[in-house]
């Protein structure tokens, strides 16, 4: 009898086993003790940067993908209700052409950096070859996978194109940490080194008092009034750093 069973078919069977679903944690990363800080199909473990309930103007979930909206209000920001300290951190994001935004952590949303956001260190987002941000600041540091306006992420950073999905990972371990993107280390930095305090003195952050000295804090998307997609957002607290 001849098989059922053509190449094609066979590959066809074995795809589901090589690629994870988004927005699902294999068995290893639950052994690991990673987490999904958001399950790609509601907004449950996540509030508005100014209220309780997650901002309807700028957020909308679709087929496992959190989509921020253009919007002129720049209300959408949406942070964490857990709080983390040494923590590892990944997330896809596909940003559109021009768009600005960012992933920040160590937030306290209790304080305001500005009308529509809130102060804590951001993991950059942005189009660098068009967005104006990317000509601002020094040495870089506004360019995707900076330390916003504080420290520049390395200039031969693996950035795929706009429109495609790339993935940002934040590793904290006490006062060390470290940017990356799509597998690569872009940026480490240490908050008690004199380049970062010398950095920090020429930032934007310069005269919010205690920043960069939290210990924890949330973890925050950022609307920054242009349209990005963000999906498996996951986390796992590290033990603290001897």
């Amino acid at each position: 009898m001849k098989s059922l069973f053509t190449a094609p078919a066979l590959l066809l069977l074995l795809v589901p086993a090589v690629y994870a679903q988004n927005n699902t944690l294999s068995p290893k990363e639950k052994a690991a003790g990673w987490r999904l800080l958001w399950d790609g199909a509601s907004m449950q473990g996540w509030h508005s940067a100014k209220g309780t309930n997650v901002p309807v103007d700028g957020a909308e979930i679709k087929d496992g993908v959190l989509h921020l909206r253009s919007s002129e209000s720049h209300q959408g920001d949406v942070v964490s209700d857990d709080i983390f300290g040494d923590f590892e951190l990944t997330v896809d994001f596909k940003l559109t052409r021009g768009a600005n935004s960012g992933v920040k952590y160590f937030v306290n949303d209790k304080v305001n950096e500005a009308a529509h956001s809130v102060i804590g260190f951001e993991y950059q987002l942005l189009d660098d070859d068009v967005h104006p941000d990317a000509k601002l600041g020094r040495n870089g540091d506004r360019k995707t996978a900076s330390l916003y306006d504080i420290l520049p992420a390395a200039e031969n950073k693996p950035t795929r194109p706009i429109g495609e999905w790339n993935t940002a990972r934040i590793v904290v371990r006490g006062n060390h940490a470290e940017h990356w993107l799509n597998g690569v280390k872009v940026l480490e930095y240490d908050r008690t080194s004199p380049t970062f305090r010398e950095a920090l003195a020429q930032s934007k952050f310069k005269d919010f008092k205690g920043f960069g000295d939290a210990s924890d804090g949330h973890i925050l998307l950022q609307d920054h009034g242009d349209v990005v997609y963000f999906r498996n957002i996951k986390i796992r607290p590290l033990t603290a750093h001897k």
